[in-house]
């Protein structure tokens, strides 16, 4: 039995926590060291930025704005720039899974779960 964590609506997390995938790509997580206070004020920033690209006007200079502070907020969290791991591993962020180490791990999981790998479930394969 393969024991794999969850995060937000019940996506798979990687066995080194590094990655939850969703549809077949891999998005990586916040960074664990981060203390829950900071973690929690990161995510309150995140919500307001999201919330300001969402109702910035049609204006270019506005748009631009609001998607640089999602990014600067998930930079903060660990999810985009700089990985937060140390051990030199390479990043596989937006990857899908069949193209990464984790393609094994992702194969043998959906198995436990009963699906049958389907050529429509890993975009660009073409399977037997």
């Amino acid at each position: 039995m393969i024991d794999v964590r969850h995060v937000g609506a019940g996506y798979p997390m990687t066995p080194d926590g590094r990655y939850f995938v969703v549809r077949w790509r891999l998005w990586r997580t916040s960074n664990p060291n981060l203390s829950p206070e900071r973690r929690q004020e990161l995510v309150s920033a995140l919500m307001i930025a999201r919330r300001r690209l969402r109702l910035a006007t049609a204006q270019p200079v506005d748009r631009a704005a609001a998607r640089e502070a999602v990014h600067a907020v998930k930079v903060e969290l660990g999810e985009r720039g700089p990985v937060w791991w140390t051990d030199g591993s390479p990043d596989y962020n937006r990857h899908l899974v069949r193209n990464s180490p984790y393609l094994g791990w992702y194969t043998a999981y959906l198995a436990e779960l009963g699906r049958d790998l389907m050529p429509e479930d890993c975009p660009g394969t073409h399977l037997p």
